[in-house]
């Protein structure tokens, strides 16, 4: 018999968090009948989670590509396997063999065991999708695990990280809780460093009517990722934009996606909208953020309850654009450390956002190394999904999952003096990242892509 030595859980939201996000938890006693409710108006609704659950045939394909087997060789991590958990209750319930037959064919009785290693396994996927990228039937592993994720936050099994997103969100339109006076006084000060360190007056207008442009950062840019936000500004002021910042939707992430697309989702996309709307821009240009780029440009027509009359528009985009067409005066020089690309996964596997960055950094560095592999083939940085848990146990998982993405930065050299530079253009990525390259020695520092175009810039 397969050891399962991956029973490790983040902790869980208590009841009165749950409320807060709008869930009464469901007992204990309740709970097995509960899955089964909630199972079947998901299996009625969505023909991808039938398919997931009917087709698969065990082939394996998916193991050695998934960074968190390989980081764990935990056998529930292979993803078919993970999905099994599911699937094998889906089968007992739902099909004629399961209720016939029961274990004879793999169908099994749902009880509370099983939903608790739901809650271990579901967030130990960090919904990265490159089991989808190499499954011959095209079965998507990280949709079973939204799935899976929602059913436990509906029975009121949620991680704290992510109740605690949730409500901030909905209280002040960011992550972290940061309200509006803090978001002007850290642009002011962006605004002082900036003049300090290059010699150029940069403005942070902040909920100004009539703009062309909304940009949305994501919030961990006023705390941890200053230089990504003030990339961002230079470049905005550089092209004598017309742009501002909306202090009600300080956020490019949706943690919705990741365990609520029924209400939180779907609440952070009408919140971005009514900004847009009082503000009277013109455009929505989004920051550095691969799951809220995801949901920005996957999701946000189908959520919304009006029609969406503001294109959306990924900041790289707009930079690659304006490179082609040879509107930016850039000086690589002022990036000649050597300097590898992590691709997020949300971009480069579920929005086609890869040769766009690497035109970025082809024009603001002279030393810049792939990795292999890359691009639609990428590993994720073992944080996706929003698995950034702190509590111990959870903590030293991280490392683990972290183990394939740090062999690949290794292989590439950067590091090997000690100054290399990991661009990693994601919030989500970067915060896993920073501890990561320490834990694992790299030698690198991790910069957003944002703030590479910022340094490069030959201002007038």
């Amino acid at each position: 018999m397969p050891v399962y030595k991956g029973m490790v859980q983040p902790v869980r939201a208590t009841p009165d968090e749950l409320r807060k996000i709008h869930i009464e938890p469901v007992p204990d006693t309740e709970k097995p009948q509960k899955a089964l409710e909630f199972l079947d108006q998901i299996r009625k609704k969505f023909r991808s989670f039938v398919m997931a659950m009917e087709s698969c045939t065990k082939c394996g394909q998916c193991a050695e590509n998934c960074h968190t087997y390989l980081g764990t060789r935990d056998p529930n991590n292979i993803p078919t396997n993970r999905a099994e958990l599911i699937r094998k209750i889906y089968r007992r319930y739902f099909t004629l063999e399961g209720r016939w037959f029961g274990k004879l064919v793999g169908a099994e009785d749902i009880n509370l065991d099983v939903i608790e290693q739901w809650y271990s396994y579901f967030y130990q996927c960090s919904q990265c999708r490159r089991c989808a990228h190499v499954c011959p039937f095209g079965i998507d592993t990280c949709e079973v695990t939204f799935i899976g994720r929602q059913l436990l936050h509906w029975l009121g099994i949620t991680p704290k990280l992510h109740a605690s997103v949730g409500a901030a969100m909905e209280r002040v339109g960011n992550h972290t809780n940061f309200p509006k006076p803090g978001i002007v006084d850290t642009l002011e000060f962006m605004s002082e460093e900036i003049m300090e360190e290059f010699g150029v007056e940069v403005d942070f207008p902040v909920d100004k009517p009539a703009s062309d442009i909304m940009y949305i950062p994501s919030s961990a840019d006023f705390m941890l990722n200053h230089y990504t936000l003030m990339g961002a500004g230079m470049y905005f002021n550089y092209i004598g934009a017309n742009w501002t910042i909306p202090s009600a939707v300080t956020e490019a992430g949706n943690f919705g996606l990741l365990f609520d697309q029924y209400y939180t989702q779907r609440h952070n996309v009408m919140r971005l909208l009514n900004a847009a709307q009082e503000l009277g821009v013109k455009k929505i240009v989004w920051g550095e953020c691969g799951h809220g780029w995801r949901a920005a440009k996957m999701y946000i027509p189908s959520l919304a309850d009006r029609p969406v009359k503001w294109p959306i528009i990924h900041i790289h985009d707009e930079i690659a654009e304006m490179i082609r067409n040879k509107e930016l005066k850039l000086d690589p020089a002022k990036n000649s450390k050597p300097v590898t690309l992590h691709d997020p996964c949300n971009y480069v596997r579920a929005c086609g956002l890869n040769e766009n960055m690497r035109v970025i950094m082809r024009a603001v560095t002279t030393d810049f190394r792939e990795m292999t592999p890359h691009g639609m083939d990428n590993f994720c940085c073992g944080g996706g999904s929003g698995i950034l848990f702190d509590d111990p146990e959870m903590y030293q998982r991280r490392i683990q999952l972290s183990q394939k993405k740090a062999d690949q930065v290794r292989a590439t050299g950067v590091g090997k003096d000690g100054n290399g530079i990991l661009c990693a253009p994601c919030s989500i990525c970067k915060a896993q990242l920073y501890p990561m390259v320490e834990e694992h020695e790299l030698g690198v520092e991790v910069k957003g892509l944002v703030d590479l175009v910022g340094r490069a810039l030959v201002w007038k």
